[in-house]
């Protein structure tokens, strides 16, 4: 027996934007659970703050702050991504088919969000525990304060790479124009190794594990306590 889907289709030509994120937000409690979202329009804000286990694809660019404070949802946004895509994303996935603009992922606290093209300046930005998986090149300040998580970079990292970064891995693959305070080239060790991998299967992309370096933090920009290492 073949069990169909029913999409829940919104024109945002003909929708008002609030009333689109309000029905998103009542799905918690029932409704349909794939959305298919029409002429977004670079409208900013777009399915933010969604709490349910839904499918939810825009087609078209998005303005600042799509997809903000996702927790459970999988978002699509079948092109790119303005200021903010993704910030303080819970958990779920995001997924951008074209490029993210500044502050990609910012103080995400889990989940995956992945760029299949580029990310701009301040990738990840204060992360706290989000993994991101940039299949192009990031800009500069990426990882800036970084807390916890993964940022993988599929293509080459602009300056000041990780600056006052705490405990966040971070893979590149191409080259890194220079690195920021208090980060450092570190060991690819065998977790290591595992967690890169596991990431590049689930984004999908063609790279392989030896191809990366990893960067992270020396620890003496602030006080570390490996017995308080969890928390970073």
């Amino acid at each position: 027996m073949t069990t169909t889907t029913e999409i829940e289709v919104v024109d945002l030509a003909v929708t008002p934007l609030r009333e689109l994120n309000q029905r998103l937000h009542d799905a918690k409690d029932g409704g349909p659970r794939a959305w298919r979202i029409v002429n977004p329009n670079g409208a900013h804000a777009i399915a933010c703050g969604i709490d349910a286990d839904l499918e939810v694809t825009i087609e078209g660019h998005t303005g600042y702050y799509a997809a903000g404070m996702n927790k459970h949802a999988h978002v699509t946004i079948d092109g790119n991504a303005g200021v903010g895509v993704a910030e303080n994303i819970m958990s779920g996935r995001i997924d951008i088919t074209g490029n993210a603009s500044q502050a990609c992922a910012a103080t995400g606290r889990g989940g995956l969000v992945v760029v299949d093209g580029n990310a701009s300046a301040r990738c990840g930005i204060s992360m706290k525990g989000v993994e991101i998986v940039v299949k192009g090149d990031i800009g500069h300040m990426s990882a800036f304060m970084a807390q916890s998580g993964a940022l993988v970079v599929c293509g080459d990292a602009g300056d000041a790479l990780g600056d006052s970064i705490y405990e966040t891995h971070i893979y590149v693959r191409g080259s890194v124009k220079g690195l920021g305070a208090d980060c450092i080239e570190k060991e690819l060790k065998e977790f290591h190794r595992e967690e890169l991998g596991r990431l590049l299967e689930a984004a999908g992309a063609d790279a392989k594990v030896d191809e990366f370096k990893r960067y992270g933090s020396a620890r003496q920009l602030y006080t570390f306590n490996i017995d308080n290492a969890g928390a970073y």
